[in-house]
């Protein structure tokens, strides 16, 4: 009996010693060149914006440092948000310490945080640095940077937009119809369009720029009244969009710098 008592206890502590344990790392130290207020410009687009280099994190085991691949993201947020902000501006780096951002790159993250362009903004940056699943996040020092984005658009903005379709109150348009204005957009940005009417249930719908002329139009990216009811991406000569399963009165939102529209 005693030498079986021992022999459990023999290999409870083999197993135990075998164990691999985080035991810490170092918060990575983040620089960045330039930090001076930018002004980002179309024309300059593919010449770098900002150059980033940070210090290795060191993970730690018990069993000496950690040998997994460590992936690495560059966070943007507006000052005072404190990366709480849900469009939080990201960028993932693979193992490398340093990242140099075109113009154009450092522009797309802005745009996607919702900011507006032509106008700036005071931007907070840190680095996160995580091991296998996002595991052991650790993050950098803060660095401060005042940056005014430019318009970009994923296509070209037209001068007016309207929307036609069994959804709407006046059915398809027909070719060389005039101009129905209850049908147009009213343009709410330098990239944006919204309206607000009536939309029949599960019926199908598409934007034109010109009323009554069927040679441009924009619809669904995939086959007809495929898209998400609520909302989806976009493009010219694009598939049928369907709309909400039950009739009412939709805010309809398109807008040219993400190639997306909502229906709410």
């Amino acid at each position: 009996m005693f030498s079986i008592v021992a022999a459990i206890s023999f290999l409870s502590c083999k197993k135990d010693e075998n164990k691999v344990y985080y035991t810490g790392g170092t918060p990575p130290a983040l620089t960045a060149n330039p930090t001076t207020s930018m002004v980002l410009l179309i024309a300059n687009k593919d010449n770098p914006a900002m150059t980033f280099n940070w210090t290795n994190p060191n993970y730690q085991f018990n069993t000496g440092i950690s040998s997994q691949d460590v992936t690495y993201t560059l966070q943007f947020d507006t000052t005072g948000s404190n990366f709480t902000n849900p469009n939080i501006g990201q960028k993932s780096i693979s193992k490398d310490l340093s990242v140099t951002l075109t113009v154009k790159d450092l522009n797309t993250i802005l745009l996607g945080m919702g900011l507006a362009e032509n106008m700036p903004h005071n931007i907070e940056i840190r680095v996160r640095s995580t091991m296998t699943n996002l595991s052991a996040p650790l993050y950098s020092n803060v660095i401060k940077v005042v940056v005014t984005p430019y318009l970009d658009v994923v296509y070209p903005v037209p001068a007016k937009l309207y929307i036609t379709g069994s959804a709407t109150p006046a059915n398809w348009m027909a070719g060389g119809d005039p101009e129905l204005v209850s049908q147009r957009f009213t343009k709410v940005s330098a990239s944006k369009f919204e309206i607000t009417i009536t939309l029949s249930a599960n019926n199908s719908f598409l934007f034109v720029p010109v009323y009554g002329d069927w040679g441009n139009k924009y619809g669904f990216t995939g086959a007809n009244n495929t898209n998400n009811v609520n909302g989806d991406d976009f493009m010219p000569n694009g598939g049928d969009m369907k709309a909400p399963g039950a009739t009412g009165s939709y805010k309809v939102t398109v807008d040219f710098k993400t190639g997306k529209y909502s229906v709410q």
